[in-house]
């Protein structure tokens, strides 16, 4: 599918490509003695260095000419098996995509066996394999350490994988289905619905919740906010719900920070979070491995 949004783009590239070429092999024919055009053997241009060196204006070969026809020849040939003319797909159609999917797939039968006696092993089993260990941590830091850190700890944003807090449950078949299939962790705005005064009152229950420094008179309000507009996700206690991904608020584990105003800008403006599946990158035998190594950072 070409990239192009609009067809002047793809016309505009083609146009320039063989009026190149074009160009090149008038060039060519229009400069050669040999095609009955007078042009002297030598010339010289009256340029002289170190008072021997004269810069003469010789004629163009006729093996060069041959040449560089050739190539332009070689260039037409090339633009019409291959992609180059704009959207043009090319007798061929190659593409770097399909070259990398068929790379990968030839590599995946390569190294097939290595997993192979891992494909009966429960997670657990395989987390505590020293050479599934090595495995998974080498697959884990070319394809997940990007956002979670070479050391799996997370960042703003990114959860932590060293810990026991799961947004979307760290057992192992949840932990498969998350790099698998991906998340999207929603919260959505409240500010059509919660005054600026009222979610931070809000903010402030939800800091007491985890033991954090707090305005004790703010707390009633807080928890009247809490109960009317953040229970159904989050829990009468503020622990979370994994099948929501709604985390817990009652421990000291925050993913955006747990200031007062940071708090306040979460329940105003929402959280929006994704995480890309990996099913198109990974095999299932590599994402087995990558689950049972992540597992094991917490187990």
């Amino acid at each position: 599918m070409s990239d192009f949004f609009s067809g002047f783009w793809s016309i505009y590239i083609a146009v320039i490509s063989l009026g190149g070429i074009a160009w090149c092999i008038y060039l060519l024919f229009s400069q050669r003695a040999w095609l009955k055009k007078d042009v002297e053997i030598v010339e010289n241009t009256g340029h002289v260095w170190d008072g021997d060196l004269t810069e003469l204006n010789n004629p163009v070969p006729r093996w060069w000419t041959v040449m560089y026809l050739g190539l332009c020849i070689v260039a037409l040939g090339y633009l019409v098996l291959y992609p180059g003319l704009g959207s043009y797909e090319g007798q061929l159609g190659f593409t770097a995509g399909k070259q990398l999917q068929q790379q990968q797939q030839a590599f995946n039968e390569r190294i097939k066996p290595v997993y192979e006696r891992f494909q009966a092993m429960p997670i657990p089993d395989i987390a505590a394999d020293q050479e599934a260990r090595e495995i998974g941590q080498r697959l884990f830091l070319n394809n997940c350490a990007q956002c979670h850190g070479s050391d799996a700890k997370g960042g703003r944003t990114f959860p932590n994988l060293t810990d026991t807090d799961w947004l979307w449950g760290g057992e192992p078949e949840q932990i498969m289905q998350t790099i698998t299939k991906g998340r999207h962790g929603m919260m959505p705005p409240w500010k059509a619905a919660i005054k600026p005064a009222q979610a931070s009152d809000i903010a402030q229950y939800v800091r007491s919740l985890s033991g954090l420094a707090h305005d004790p008179l703010r707390i009633v309000p807080g928890k009247r906010g809490f109960d009317t507009f953040c229970v159904a996700c989050h829990g009468a206690e503020g622990k979370g719900n994994t099948a929501l991904g709604a985390p817990n608020l009652s421990d000291d584990i925050w993913l955006y920070g747990s200031s007062a105003a940071t708090i306040i800008e979460t329940i105003l403006e929402g959280r929006d979070n994704r995480m890309p599946g990996q099913e198109h990158i990974l095999t299932p035998e590599q994402i087995r491995l990558l689950t049972a190594w992540v597992w094991g950072q917490s187990n």
